[in-house]
């Protein structure tokens, strides 16, 4: 009960950062982020609706489709999250008319940026989502041979064609896309203040449940190194990971979960070659 009145939190102020960011720097500067919530703020400009309610309306469908990928309480705090910014967006924009911080598109692309990116940093702290890009991703992923980082670019690299088009103004896209890199920027180091890999240890007499538990939860594979108790030579089992930083809280709270005694060293991984990198 604690971790999760933790976890929601978590969820309504990353929601509440996420709206600001949206609504005192992007809309009146006719910016966009990343992923799905870029999405609905095109949609925003290209139908004049409610941009909350076009968050809804494009990732709610992702969510549902994507529920078996990521488990009912993971897919129920991100419908919670999606709901939360979407209203929190709506109420300041629609209802209280909250004034742009800024018109200086130079500043709104840098503040809104890190705005998002806390925002988002907070969500992920909750262990949640606030888009269905991710779930889309893991989708086609699944089913080609594309791989989830490379759906993700693509969906960011349309938005951005998407708002040069729409605007006939490739200074808003080229903004947009500053914006969309400092927000993620802002994120791994919101989660873990360094790169966006980490190298974790684990140490723990349940390895077997572990390692059942990492790969259906957080997704990763990884080593388990055999070794030996430095003072009664006993013998014990580490597993080696190599974890996107957005997957550290979650991880950690399953570790904690499976086994509270368990031992986890986290490091920086400053430089990965092979395997993809």
């Amino acid at each position: 009960m604690k971790i999760e009145m933790k976890n929601y939190a978590f969820i309504v102020l990353g929601s509440l950062f996420l709206a600001l960011g949206v609504v005192l720097f992007f809309i009146p500067n006719a910016l966009v982020t990343g992923g799905t919530s870029g999405m609905a703020i095109l949609l925003h400009y290209l139908l004049e609706l409610p941009t909350g309610m076009m968050m809804v309306a494009v990732n709610a469908p992702l969510l549902l489709l994507g529920a078996k990928y990521l488990g009912r309480a993971f897919t129920v705090r991100s419908i919670v999250t999606i709901v939360l910014s979407s209203v929190f967006i709506d109420v300041f924009n629609e209802v209280l008319h909250v004034n742009a911080l800024t018109k200086d598109v130079i500043l709104a692309a840098v503040f809104g940026g890190v705005s998002v990116g806390v925002g988002l940093g907070l969500v992920l702290s909750g262990n949640a989502s606030a888009g269905g890009s991710t779930i889309l991703a893991k989708i086609i992923a699944s089913k080609t041979t594309i791989k989830a980082s490379t759906v993700i670019l693509s969906i960011d690299v349309m938005i951005i064609i998407a708002i040069a088009l729409i605007f006939k103004n490739i200074d808003l896209a080229l903004w947009s896309l500053v914006s969309i890199y400092i927000s993620a920027k802002s994120i791994d180091m919101f989660l873990s203040r360094g790169p966006s890999k980490k190298v974790v240890h684990i140490v723990s007499s349940k390895i077997d449940a572990l390692c059942e538990a990492i790969v259906l939860h957080v997704g990763e594979e990884g080593t388990i190194v055999q070794g030996d108790g430095i003072f009664a030579h006993e013998a014990k089992k580490m597993i080696f990971l190599v974890v996107e930083n957005r997957k550290i809280p979650a991880l950690k709270t399953l570790v904690q979960r499976v086994d509270n005694a368990a031992f986890v060293v986290v490091m920086e991984a400053s430089e990965l070659l092979g395997r993809g990198h």
